[in-house]
């Protein structure tokens, strides 16, 4: 039994739970990632789940879906691609489509071989890993909504998931833009939202370390905070650069929002 599916699904179903009793005005506003709306997120999450479930059923149907999805990107754009992929779905039937997809694709990543490699967009990667960046997506984008919706966000541990992702790609975030990576991993200890701490990269250093929230650890390296909007505490100069730019997700590099522009709204 992979956990990490039982995870993905209990934070979509929060997700669900926010979207649920929203009117199809609400749908149509613009939140603080780019101006998309809680259409385009619900849209770009159903069509990563999509995509995560298609390569663990097929592998070949999944590159040959992506390359024909790719060609329509050029020409029409990401969220315009996605939009003719969905016939246009929108607001409450959206929520249901997302919804009814990702209980039912959850039993199939639950019962899969966790080492199991399957195609993605960059490289391959376990079976594992391809739900754990599910709920990473989905707890990222999520928090798009909440700050729109002006609702405080109750957390559970399995955000651990993300901070293990945060962890993990150290390296990656140095790598993916070309940067030499720092010998000296920073040690990281965080609360978790039950109260437990939560470390790494032990033993603990005095001069080269991370700690505060697991919440606020993951936000950043989601890029869904600055940095300067948490209060993390930041010390020595791998910390500081690392925390600057951390990547947890695939693609080129991305730099995170300007200090104070992602926020809960009132």
């Amino acid at each position: 039994m992979i956990q990490q599916a039982l995870d993905f699904q209990a934070e979509s179903d929060a997700l669900f739970a926010l979207l649920d009793p929203l009117t199809d005005q609400d749908w149509e506003r613009k939140s603080q990632f780019k101006e998309w709306t809680i259409n385009d997120v619900i849209a770009h999450l159903h069509f990563g789940n999509y995509l995560a479930d298609l390569s663990l059923r097929d592998g070949d149907a999944f590159t040959a879906f992506l390359g024909r999805w790719a060609e329509d990107r050029k020409q029409r754009g990401n969220r315009a691609a996605t939009d003719a992929w969905l016939d246009g779905t929108k607001n409450r039937t959206l929520l249901q489509r997302w919804r009814a997809f990702y209980l039912e694709m959850t039993p199939r990543f639950l019962d899969a071989d966790p080492k199991k490699r399957v195609k993605w967009a960059g490289p391959d990667m376990s079976v594992r890993s391809s739900i754990s960046a599910r709920l990473m997506e989905t707890w990222a984008h999520g928090q798009a909504v909440y700050d729109l919706l002006g609702q405080e966000r109750r957390d559970g541990d399995r955000i651990q998931n993300i901070a293990v992702l945060g962890v993990n790609t150290f390296g990656w975030t140095f790598t993916n833009r070309g940067q030499a990576v720092p010998t000296d991993p920073p040690y990281l200890r965080l609360t978790a939202p039950s109260g437990a701490i939560w470390e790494w990269n032990l033993p603990a250093q005095s001069e080269n370390r991370i700690e505060g929230k697991a919440a606020e650890f993951c936000q950043v390296v989601t890029q869904v905070r600055n940095i300067a909007d948490t209060t993390l505490q930041v010390i020595g100069a791998t910390a500081t650069t690392w925390m600057s730019i951390a990547q947890c997700f695939a693609g080129p590099p991305e730099n995170p929002p300007a200090p104070g522009t992602r926020f809960r709204r009132p």
